[in-house]
């Protein structure tokens, strides 16, 4: 597997999400590719065990909290001067003792809705904002960052999962409007929404009896494959929404 942007530099990487699921198995690919020189890991909390690669550089953010976005931003403008991949994995669906996808409008909470919004929709365009020094200029760069099929409004034919949904539909208009935004100050740049699949993590651990066979996926099959899609999409795809074998997906 080659790096999936076509670059005359070094590549430069920033993976949230990063300390486990698909995340961590981003990180891992990444950094077994030569062309990458540095991976920019970050995510809430992380183990007390010490990085294993030179290029591997780890930071522990609340991607909720534009202070700490900020303070992260300063720490990387001071070891390179563009990022040319972000890949935000950080997501929230359930607590598992605490919030779950409604089944009826009864069981809304506004706190749950809040919650949801500030990881899955808020966090992206706070991280965007954070980082879109590194990402301006007119060097190849993409920014993707995990929505999800429930998500969309064309293809919601269940119901339920109401702050799910809304959360990763707002996530979807707020970073199709960065992609609008950022070609002007980067024609090279390409913003991206990728739907995973249902993945074998945490996450999605209450909610697997119902998938198919053949179709619960591991955290490193997943990684393969939204890297094989962000390579296959460039500036004149930005602000689009795919699904993890490369088919879009209806707003």
């Amino acid at each position: 597997m080659a790096f999936p942007l076509s670059l005359d530099e070094p590549a430069q990487v920033l993976i949230t999400g990063a300390s486990r699921g698909i995340g961590a198995a981003l990180v891992q690919q990444l950094l077994a590719l030569p062309e990458v020189a540095g991976v920019h890991a970050v995510a809430r909390n992380w183990p007390q065990t010490d990085a294993t690669d030179e290029r591997l550089c780890r930071y522990a953010v609340d991607l909720t909290d534009p202070a700490q976005l900020a303070e992260m931003a300063q720490q990387l403008q001071q070891q390179t001067e563009r990022l040319h991949l972000v890949i935000n994995c950080a997501g929230f669906l359930h607590q598992p003792d605490g919030q779950q996808p409604e089944k009826s409008l009864q069981q809304i909470e506004l706190a749950a809705l809040e919650h949801s919004f500030r990881i899955n929709a808020f966090a992206p365009i706070l991280l965007a904002q954070a980082l879109l020094p590194l990402l301006r200029g007119k060097h190849r760069s993409s920014f993707a960052s995990l929505s999800a099929r429930v998500g969309s409004m064309g293809d919601n034919h269940l119901g339920g999962w109401y702050a799910y949904r809304a959360s990763k539909a707002a996530q979807n208009m707020l970073l199709r409007t960065f992609a609008i935004e950022w070609h002007r100050l980067n024609r090279n740049g390409c913003c991206l929404l990728l739907h995973p699949g249902t993945t074998d993590t945490g996450l999605s651990k209450p909610f697997q009896a119902r998938v198919p066979e053949g179709k619960l996926f591991t955290p490193d099959y997943v990684a393969e494959r939204l890297l094989a899609v962000i390579a296959e999409h460039g500036p004149e795809d930005s602000g689009q929404f795919y699904a993890w074998d490369g088919q879009p997906v209806p707003w």
